[in-house]
């Protein structure tokens, strides 16, 4: 009996359109129970600082407050909040709440009650007692500076990506083949720029958010929107030192992703919560929180140095990659990879090429995955030096893209 395929050009239903288009509760918030208690972070207001002294008693004693946890109350284990294969590339170098705060914006205190009065009031009662430390904010000084952002010795990198925390060093590396200085000698026209690209903030419609609850069987179950749910599986048993049989996660449709919510940036304040009190836990952040303790695109400074005859072949390709990790280094290591090999491979490069990076760890707020992933600064840069080579040459950009992009059959650079 011939079977019949109706699949290409019809239209097919999604299983929850209805329930979208009618209102039915599908995102995280929708679903979490009524009675979940609200979990919130109190945010350091300094850039670099130890806690020297924190007082929760009058926090805690507020009517409706069910805990206040600080880093005395949270496993030291160090993990990524990157969402990546194990071993991630990304160092091991968060807790869950520490001592050193690391960027304006980073988690100090967590807590949870009844209602957001409750927690909001009690937030205001905790009292930090800060020794305020020098920042370091210029990501071109970061690396073997003085001020180190990570100088505990529990820090660890598990993939041999040219991690250092006594340099300031999320990542270095590099390839080349071929003499690229040589190279770019010899050539007639030679053009040397520096790009500059800022962290770029996110703003999905749906906020991040999470609940956690403890079931039947003694699992920590965690909804959250996320992008990553079997990643958030792994991390979240690293951070709270439980077994990852200990720990579901249930994704629900989410209001929007684009890479940040491939960081597990809101889901271990509930949990944690939750592994406490045995009680539904919720967090919501505001779109304030989102913005400015969250997820957003690297900083980066790219150097191009491109060489091409007076013909317009180009010759050689240099690029040199610094990336602003910032205070933690989630997915420093591999986004700015496509800085180059996204972008060098779309020219022949027949002579010679070379890549090289650096990713450092600053005091500002840690970036990670967006759109593009490191190739979207990377390929801003070359393309920019290709136009500028175009102009040099008075030859029309498009007919130098097309005389030098790679063909079927070439090996492609980097």
């Amino acid at each position: 009996m011939k079977m019949e395929m109706h699949a290409v050009n019809s239209p097919v239903v999604k299983v929850d359109a209805r329930a979208l288009v009618t209102g039915k509760p599908v995102y995280t918030d929708d679903l979490a129970p009524k009675d979940s208690l609200i979990v919130k972070v109190l945010r350091s207001p300094h850039a670099h600082a130890l806690i020297k002294a924190i007082d929760v008693k009058a926090a805690s004693e507020v009517d409706g407050i069910a805990c206040v946890l600080t880093y005395e109350d949270v496993p030291d284990k160090r993990f990524t909040m990157a969402g990546q294969t194990y071993p991630e590339p990304s160092p091991y170098d968060r807790l869950i709440l520490d001592r050193r705060m690391r960027f304006v914006g980073d988690a100090a205190a967590v807590v949870a009650g009844e209602t957001e009065e409750a927690v909001d009031h009690a937030l205001r009662l905790i009292k930090v007692e800060y020794e305020v430390l020098e920042p370091v904010l210029d990501f071109r000084q970061a690396k073997d500076h003085e001020i180190l952002v990570h100088p505990e010795e529990n820090w660890k990198s598990l993939c041999p990506v040219g991690a250092d925390n006594k340099r300031n060093l999320c990542a270095c590396g590099g390839e080349e083949d071929g003499d690229v200085d040589s190279a770019l000698e010899r050539c007639e026209y030679v053009i040397d720029r520096v790009y500059h690209t800022k962290a770029n903030q996110q703003a999905m419609m749906e906020t991040f958010r999470a609940y956690t609850y403890m079931d039947t069987y003694g699992r920590l179950n965690v909804v959250a929107s996320t992008q990553i749910p079997f990643h958030v599986r792994r991390i979240l048993a690293h951070a709270l030192d439980v077994p990852k049989s200990m720990v579901r996660v249930i994704k629900p449709r989410i209001g929007g992703g684009f890479g940040a919510k491939q960081t597990v940036v809101a889901e271990v304040y509930p949990a944690i919560v939750t592994m406490k009190t045995g009680r539904a836990a919720k967090i919501v952040y505001s779109r304030y929180e989102t913005q400015i303790a969250s997820s957003p695109r690297h900083e980066m400074e790219i150097r191009v140095r491109l060489g091409a005859d007076a013909e317009g072949t180009i010759k050689a390709i240099d690029v040199y990659t610094l990336s602003n990790t910032g205070a933690y280094g989630e997915h420093g290591p591999t986004t700015v990879g496509l800085s180059g090999h996204k972008s060098i491979p779309l020219y022949r490069t027949p002579e010679a090429f070379r890549f090289r990076y650096d990713v450092v760890y600053t005091n500002v707020m840690s970036s990670g995955a967006y759109r593009g992933y490191g190739a979207t600064q990377g390929i801003f840069a070359v393309e920019s030096a290709v136009n500028e080579l175009a102009a040099v040459l008075h030859m029309d950009p498009v007919v130098l893209r097309e005389k030098n992009m790679v063909k079927e059959g070439d090996m492609m650079p980097a």
